[in-house]
């Protein structure tokens, strides 16, 4: 049984009951067992033990783990301390420093948001080394998905982040008008020009939070957690 710690364990209790779950779960043991796969297993649901339903004030959705040694760990865009900082991520921070004047941070490591609400959620949650988007078909997108639609259901208005055609793609579960979408290209080096610099999304959502009476991010809290 999947234990989160958290409220998700009752949010998702019948998902990890479902016919499509324990596929995944029967073809990862065996992925595990014959292959290099990233996340750490323990890692996979990260997002989801860091971040409760509850708590989710702001969701950033990735495509799939980074698929090279050390990088992953179940957090999107995010990696650990001593990693070196993946493109996107670069980009990410130049929009910050853009977009609210945060100085550039010296890692990678995106924990600190996870702790404030940010659920740092990937489309797919598992993926063979060196092989992006491997396990696309596996049944994660069913999954997270539902992860969406869940938090689409919230009283509590959230962010809902969405950069790139992958993430754009689960817009249309998000229809409680209670929430906010930001949506733009990409932050990969091959399509960050085509309109994510420049999109302030970390600003923006910091004024939709606070315009709900809500706290906003300390999005400069990845330049505190040395």
């Amino acid at each position: 049984m999947i234990n989160l710690g958290n409220d998700w364990d009752i949010v998702l209790k019948d998902e990890f009951q479902k016919e499509y779950y324990l596929k995944i779960r029967e073809f990862l043991k065996n992925e595990y067992s014959q292959r290099v796969i990233f996340p750490s297993m323990f890692d996979i649901f990260n997002a989801l033990k860091y971040t409760s339903f509850s708590d989710t004030k702001v969701v950033i959705l990735g495509q799939d783990p980074y698929h090279e040694v050390g990088q992953a760990h179940g957090l999107s865009f995010s990696v650990k301390k001593g990693i070196k900082i993946p493109p996107s991520l670069v980009n990410i921070y130049k929009e910050l420093n853009s977009d609210i004047g945060m100085a550039i941070p010296s890692h990678g490591e995106l924990t600190s948001w996870a702790k404030q609400g940010v659920l740092l959620l990937n489309a797919t949650l598992t993926v063979r080394q060196g092989m992006a988007n491997s396990h696309q078909n596996i049944g994660w997108s069913i999954f997270t998905d539902e992860v969406i639609k869940r938090l689409n259901t919230s009283n509590s208005p959230i962010v809902f982040i969405l950069w790139g055609a992958n993430a754009r793609s689960k817009k249309k579960y998000i229809t409680n008008k209670s929430h906010l979408i930001i949506e733009s290209a990409h932050p990969s080096p091959l399509s960050a020009y085509n309109g994510f610099f420049g999109s302030r999304p970390f600003s923006r959502a910091n004024e939709f939070l606070i315009s709900n009476n809500l706290p906003p991010i300390n999005w400069n809290s990845v330049n505190e957690d040395k």
